[in-house]
């Protein structure tokens, strides 16, 4: 696998110098002309969706040593909708006084309209006891962190990669029937570990039969953090074949305000990265998604785009 290099963030390939680098953007496609954030018009050219549900978060938060999560979570509350997390929600580890102390004061003014997941960091304290303590039902049942919630006619799997992801675990029976007869409307997945990844902890074959499922179902998109930046990939299968008329989209969005990474190797069907911290914002109509990164103040990078959503066959309980 190509390594990447970084240089006065601008990432590029040996192999490859991409579109974005030679126009000094903060972002690389592997594909150059495919990127939709163009340097020219660094506005998002997008016409809004009627009636649409707003879904925006990230992941990889917030510490009492850094003011990242101060930054990103100015963003919300310029947003309204429904925000979610994915994960990593306050370091170095997931006590009651971190995240009271260090993730309330920014993103948790807006704990009443949050949707969590939990991340490695959120159960290094007693398998998240306090996580579930703090985000009460909107974290999942404690212990177990799995669930859903509808938005419209969209459905939102709220994930947990703490626990097993086996197809027979738990959670795997549970998501198969989460998705077993659904015929119509649209789903996505929110989890904290990526399938896919160019940043330092990589791709995640635990993932693999989650993302079958997933892939099966014609879910649209999945929602990851873990590494620190932002990457979208094509749609992909479990085994990251590109497959634009069935494959799951990922959106690596671990840009929280938590000590962005640089990336390593850069992944097949990669199409953007960026480093700066922000949140995404899902704009979830009837039968068509937007999504938009949206960086923090003093911070130029954007991707947004628009595509439709698939018509969806019966899955096997």
């Amino acid at each position: 696998m190509p390594k990447l290099v970084v240089s006065a963030g601008v990432w590029t390939r040996k192999t490859l110098v991409c579109a974005a680098a030679l126009a000094g953007l903060t972002a690389c496609n592997e594909r150059p002309g495919r990127t939709v954030a163009e340097s020219a018009n660094p506005t998002p050219t997008l016409t809004p969706l009627t009636g649409a549900e707003v879904l925006v978060g990230a992941g990889d938060i917030a510490s009492c040593s850094s003011t990242g999560d101060e930054a990103t979570a100015l963003l919300l509350d310029s947003i309204p909708g429904t925000v979610f997390t994915a994960g990593d929600n306050v370091y170095p580890n997931g006590t009651i006084q971190r995240y009271r102390t260090c993730y309330g004061p920014s993103w948790g003014r807006h704990l009443a309209r949050t949707y969590a997941v939990a991340g490695n960091h959120d159960y290094r304290v007693s398998s998240g006891a306090a996580y579930y303590q703090y985000f009460g039902e909107r974290a999942g049942t404690p212990g177990v962190g799995y669930y859903s919630f509808k938005l419209g006619d969209w459905l939102i799997l709220m994930l947990n990669t703490n626990l097993p992801t086996g197809p027979e675990s738990a959670q795997g029976r549970w998501l198969r029937s989460q998705l077993a007869g659904r015929t119509d409307g649209c789903e996505i997945a929110i989890a904290h570990n990526p399938r896919f990844s160019s940043g330092p902890h990589g791709s995640d074959k635990r993932l693999s039969p989650f993302w079958q499922m997933l892939y099966d179902a014609d879910v649209e998109l999945y929602i990851a953090g873990h590494d620190h930046f932002y990457e979208r990939f094509a749609p992909m299968t479990a085994s990251g074949i590109r497959d634009d008329a069935r494959g799951v989209r990922q959106l690596v969005v671990g840009t929280g305000g938590f000590k962005p990474y640089a990336p390593r190797a850069l992944q097949p069907n990669s199409e953007v990265l960026g480093r700066s911290s922000g949140v995404i914002k899902l704009s979830l109509g009837q039968g068509v998604y937007q999504w938009e990164f949206i960086p923090v103040a003093g911070e130029k990078f954007r991707d947004w785009g628009q595509a439709s959503c698939r018509k969806r066959g019966a899955v096997a309980p």
